[in-house]
């Protein structure tokens, strides 16, 4: 299966992985890549090496699931140069809307993980592919993309505004979802007539 992956999403899964490998071994990983709160140590380089960080197991394997599932084909439909585009213009929204997020709470928490690309990903796909079907896993219910796409959007806006599962960037990933959603729209707009 690894051969049916592109480059791009080849490169994020290796990334990820070794640098999770790594992670327990040099804790400066996360000291210096993860995405800190402006008050607490922030970098710019944060803005993007957060995304290949992760804080656990679970938290890993879902979102290279989810990578596989939704960057797989997309990065067949795009190429690998607007793939590896769209999903960074996502992770970089994400980091935005969540800096925006933990200077007005106060949080001097960091943020890891790619799940705000793959919230961008995951709208690619509904737009790119509205009708496909998705299985939710917890419960398996098969749901068109477009469908699937919207309930994960209202799930972490209700989570993210009543607090709920705290500790995990709710507002991050509605920002990967307004990032995809942006440069879907612009990508739209330069599009030659038909």
């Amino acid at each position: 299966m690894f051969s049916s992956l592109g480059p791009g999403v080849r490169t994020l899964l290796f990334v990820c992985i070794v640098l999770f490998l790594l992670e327990p071994l040099t804790p400066a990983i996360l000291d210096g890549f993860a995405l800190w709160p402006v008050s607490a140590g922030f970098q710019p380089w944060q803005l993007l090496t957060y995304a290949f960080l992760h804080g656990s197991l679970l938290h890993l394997t879902f979102n290279m699931i989810g990578l596989i599932s939704f960057g797989r084909e997309l990065e067949m439909w795009w190429g690998t140069r607007r793939f590896l585009q769209f999903y960074f213009g996502c992770v970089l929204t994400a980091a935005l809307v969540q800096l925006a997020v933990t200077s007005s709470t106060g949080s001097l928490l960091p943020t890891v993980g790619a799940s705000g690309g793959l919230y961008g990903l995951l709208l690619g796909f509904a737009v790119m592919f509205p009708k496909r079907r998705v299985l939710l896993l917890i419960p398996p219910i098969p749901m068109p993309a477009w469908l699937f796409a919207l309930l994960f959007a209202v799930l972490e806006l209700v989570l993210g505004v009543t607090g709920t599962a705290s500790g995990i960037a709710h507002f991050a990933h509605l920002g990967g979802m307004l990032g995809g959603g942006w440069m879907l729209w612009r990508w739209a707009r330069s599009a030659p007539p038909r």
